[in-house]
């Protein structure tokens, strides 16, 4: 019975003495496009974003959209600025959406 204390305490010290895994580093860019298309399922948009500088080129990319508060508000069509937040595991969403210009979807028929 001893030994299984002694094991128990030696698994809970080495458990307590693990080094933390490092924290991501999370960057954030100035995104400016229009909105191609919309996912409602997975809460995507695809954006034609302009170039951001010290990051990518221009280009078409589909981006998770954090808030659906944000996402909810997009149409097909829409000129958007957003913040683009960048991790260094590669992972990348939108915040702070906003419209710039009405799309074309604008007709309230429920289409995103």
């Amino acid at each position: 019975m001893a030994r299984l204390i002694l094991i128990v305490l030696l698994f809970a010290l080495g458990a307590c003495t693990r080094k933390p895994e490092p924290a991501q580093i999370q960057r954030h860019y100035a995104l400016t496009g229009r909105v191609l298309a919309l996912n409602a399922k997975d809460q995507t948009a695809t954006v034609d974003a302009a170039a951001i500088p010290n990051f990518m080129e221009a280009m078409t990319m589909e981006y998770p959209i954090k808030s659906k508060a944000d996402f909810e508000k997009l149409h097909v069509g829409d000129k958007i600025t957003a913040t683009v937040n960048a991790s260094s595991d590669g992972l990348y969403d939108l915040s702070n959406v906003q419209r710039q210009s009405p799309g074309s979807a604008q007709t309230g028929n429920g289409n995103h």
